[in-house]
């Protein structure tokens, strides 16, 4: 590979990295950053706190990246141990603190002064500890241990690999989200669920509590004017009235304010925001459409994989996010598919204030289903095999299934107050895929205020909530009617290779590669003048357009893998977009 860097490589905080406040939807003051330079060692054991940590890392870059300056792929037999000592500030040392990880890959342990406190499985998913008990005055030592087994393993690691090649990319393993720590009361807002209710102009609120409160009092607030205040019950509506709808052409955010209070004193106060937006699906002239605030909305989207050529799966800075965001809105896209990864808190943040629909994709996990299965069958036209042959798609063991069930809504849970966010994909192409139509039910159960593709490209179990294709080289066709709207959820992948940009020249791939941007320019247009914008009429509700950057080998991106250059003619991406309506 090639040590390419992004154009944010040199703007790196190396004292602390990525140092905004890491969850925009449940903001409080008093919260310390702990990114930046750890010590770590390798050992042989989760249990065993090394006797020397020789070597640096910069937090939170994985292992395996430029970035966290270690830059070496973690074996299935290591055990990747952090140390760090901190003290807590003063403005944060309040009844409890607790310790918070955006993300560790994948089964990890945490030490506080050398005591054991917390085991964590799951690689995307943000969790915290109370460490109130280990804490000492003065300097605390925090060690993390990290099992990592990537493709060796059957859990839940999108593309990763020990060994990248093709679409395949370089594992992620340790720490690869922000670390840091919060100051509560006793009494405190664990949660807040917030689903804005545009038929009943009403916003209801969810707020889970640790411990018991007096009165909870709720604040809406556009800017510094509140609009709204109500005391309500933990799980409450909120009337609201006047209001402008959330839309990717008018992304208008609220604030709401929620204080608790005992004996009339006010023990904790957070701050979350929230649009108000309605995800549908009706029948407009014959046809199943998708619908925005009650009116038919074209998704034109996407495919969003998240990786960065330094950074790994942790963007290099906040810039960075907020570049491939307000780069793809410019040139005209409204939506992007974030392809099985989960980002850090604050790339929905930007989502939603800079107005992007997302379509988050849970995380594909298990060993490698058969080329049979993933190749040669969808390529004739066979996307529909039965789902609960549990070994044939790599499922077979019970709590392999349990724990991708359980993974699956902690996603949801974490980013249910995400605006943006408009569609839960399931599973992707059957990459260990089970049951899809009994799990996309229970999805939309559970959130019916969002859509579900249950099994996006194949294979298809006729269940909620999209007929979901993927297309690449050969022509794009309309799929038999059934009553669900018709999503081309992948498909283009048109490649370009620009020397001293991409991550490996010699071994670049993409479907179809083109010498220049004029070239690719054309055929990107000609592909959607007669194959893609004909078929809008004819029922196609959303597009996902593979993809906005290149990613290691493959060089099918928008943007390079860099960021440094647009591949594509951008007034030409803009005059298509324009098109790309109902």
């Amino acid at each position: 590979m090639e040590l390419i860097k992004t154009k944010f490589f040199n703007d790196v905080d190396k004292n602390c990295p990525l140092n905004d406040y890491p969850r925009p939807q449940l903001q409080r003051d008093n919260w310390q950053n702990l990114n930046g330079v750890f010590q770590y060692a390798i050992g042989m054991t989760l249990d065993k706190i090394p006797d020397e940590f020789n070597n640096n890392i910069l937090v939170p870059f994985a292992y395996e990246s430029q970035l966290s300056g270690v830059c070496k792929q973690l074996k299935p037999s290591e055990i990747l141990w952090y140390r760090k000592t901190f003290s807590v500030n003063d403005n944060i040392n309040n009844d409890r603190i607790l310790l918070h990880f955006g993300a560790v890959d994948w089964k990890c342990k945490v030490y506080i002064n050398e005591t054991f406190v917390f085991e964590h499985i799951g690689g995307y998913i943000p969790f915290d500890i109370d460490i109130t008990d280990q804490l000492t005055d003065g300097e605390n030592v925090l060690h993390v241990a990290v099992y990592d087994p990537t493709d060796e393993g059957w859990q839940q690691r999108g593309k990763q690999a020990l060994e990248s090649h093709g679409f395949w990319y370089t594992g992620t393993s340790g720490i690869w989200q922000t670390v840091w720590l919060e100051g509560v009361s006793k009494t405190y807002i664990e949660k807040v669920k917030l689903l804005p209710d545009i038929d009943y102009d009403c916003l209801k609120v969810n707020a889970k509590l640790n411990g018991s409160a007096d009165k909870i009092v709720a604040q809406i607030i556009d800017g510094d004017q509140v609009l709204v205040e109500k005391e309500i019950q933990s799980d409450d509506s909120i009337a609201f009235e006047e209001y402008d709808l959330w839309s990717p052409e008018n992304p208008k955010l609220y604030d709401i304010r929620i204080t608790v209070y005992e004996n009339d004193k006010a023990v904790d106060t957070v701050l979350s925001y929230f649009g108000m937006r309605k995800h549908s699906i009706r029948v407009v002239d014959g046809l199943p459409r998708l619908c925005l605030n009650n009116e038919p909305y074209f998704h034109n989207g996407l495919l969003d994989q998240g990786y960065w050529c330094d950074g790994g799966m942790t963007p290099p800075t906040d810039e960075a996010m907020i570049y491939d965001i307000a780069k793809m809105k410019e040139l005209g896209f409204n939506m992007l598919r974030k392809h099985i990864k989960v980002e850090p808190a604050r790339w929905y943040y930007h989502c939603d204030r800079l107005g992007m629909l997302v379509w988050q994709d849970m995380i594909s996990g298990g060993r490698p289903i058969s080329q049979l299965l993933a190749g040669v069958l969808p390529n004739i036209n066979v996307r529909h095999v039965k789902d609960n042959k549990y070994k044939a798609f790599s499922r077979e063991k019970p709590e392999w299934r349990e724990n991708f069930r359980t993974e699956l809504f902690e996603m949801i849970d974490s980013l249910y107050n995400s605006v943006s966010v408009c569609c839960w994909v399931t599973f992707n192409e059957g990459w260990g895929q089970f049951d899809a139509y009994e799990i996309g039910h229970a999805v939309k159960k559970y959130d019916p205020s969002r859509f579900v593709d249950h099994a996006s490209g194949w294979h298809d179990q006729h269940g909620p909530e999209f007929n979901s294709i993927h297309r690449y080289i050969v022509p794009v066709t309309l799929p038999l009617r059934d009553g669900r709207p018709f999503v081309l959820s992948e498909f283009g992948g048109y490649s370009r290779i620009i020397k001293k940009h991409v991550w490996n020249q010699k071994k670049s791939f993409g479907y179809i590669m083109y010498p220049n941007e004029k070239l690719l320019s054309a055929a990107y247009k000609l592909l959607f003048k007669t194959q893609i914008i004909p078929l809008i009429k004819h029922g196609l509700c959303a597009t996902v357009y593979t993809q906005v950057s290149d990613v290691e080998f493959e060089v099918n991106g928008i943007l390079t893998y860099d960021r440094k250059i647009v591949k594509l003619d951008e007034k030409m991406l803009k005059e298509i977009n324009a098109q790309m309506h109902y």
